[in-house]
């Protein structure tokens, strides 16, 4: 199967191949759009069989050996200061290839704003002065827009990943440890964030609460990176002082990592209830 890459009514560029699913969108002059879409294109076209090749250690619990390809590298680097607990470079994966795209479609190009969003986790270029307004959806089983970040270009952080349950009824790509409806955080790059967003939704959680139901992932998906690890599969009515317990394990983590410097912001969700952490920028504003 090749990649699939599309031009879309609305000027966004649509790239696909396998599991990797990408909207692309770049802000400038016609011919410099149109040049950035093409390396956009060019580069997109050896990812998945990159990682493909890489894949066995890609799915190896750090530390473990750094990979050779640049996006197998990206997310090895973007999960290592997490080598201590259990993780895998595919917790960066999605994150690592909008950077991968990003970086290729502005490469020598004068664009005021481009993105790459993988899946809702997204790499973004803002030139000076230049703003972007990103929606934050807690719930992908009933979506609607729970408020808005503003990114800026003053700002470092140039990545926004969201993670949480990708359980019974309510879709998703990847499991959690934990029970979070989405922990979106900005930070660097998408990479680093997409690494952080599942570290920060692992921790939203009830150890040992009777309304979190946990299969081994390997049961649901065997070729899931998580192997025989429980992940939250489904979860039954929580008490409000239960909802917040949770969200408060994961703002603490959250905190720490943004007083590290790992992250700037981060907004954790569940059952209809938020916390936040660092990046005033990042916590909500109304849709």
């Amino acid at each position: 199967m090749s990649a699939l890459v599309a031009l879309l009514p609305d000027g966004r560029l649509h790239l696909q191949h396998g599991p990797i699913d990408c909207i692309c969108r770049a802000w400038g002059d016609a011919p410099e759009v149109t040049e950035a879409y093409r390396q956009a294109a060019a580069a997109f076209a050896a990812v998945l069989a990159d990682l493909c090749a890489e894949l066995p250690l890609l799915r190896t619990p750090l530390p473990n050996r750094r990979p050779t390809g640049p996006v197998a590298q990206a997310m090895h680097d973007a999960c290592r200061p997490y080598a201590a607990g259990f993780i895998t470079p595919m917790a960066a994966v999605a994150g690592a290839v909008a950077d991968h795209i990003l970086a290729a479609m502005t490469q020598g190009r004068h664009l005021s704003r481009a993105f790459v969003n993988n899946g809702g986790d997204i790499a973004f270029h803002l030139a000076p002065g230049e703003r972007l307004r990103a929606g934050l959806v807690a719930d992908i089983a009933a979506p609607a827009l729970d408020g808005v970040a503003t990114l800026a270009a003053e700002q470092a952080h140039r990545g926004i990943a969201t993670s949480g349950r990708a359980c019974k009824g309510r879709g998703g790509r990847s499991f959690s440890l934990g029970i979070a409806d989405a922990v979106t955080i900005l930070a660097r790059t998408a990479a680093i964030a997409d690494a952080a967003a599942t570290v920060i939704a692992n921790a939203v959680d009830l150890p040992g609460h009777p309304a979190v139901i946990r299969r081994p992932a390997a049961d649901i998906d065997p070729d899931s990176d998580l192997g025989a690890h429980p992940v939250a599969w489904d979860l039954l009515p929580l008490a409000p002082k239960d909802v917040v317990a949770a969200l408060d394990a994961g703002r603490l983590v959250a905190d720490a990592l943004v007083r590290a410097g790992l992250i700037g912001g981060a907004v954790l969700a569940l059952r209809g209830r938020f916390a936040a952490a660092g990046h005033r920028l990042l916590q909500l504003e109304p849709a």
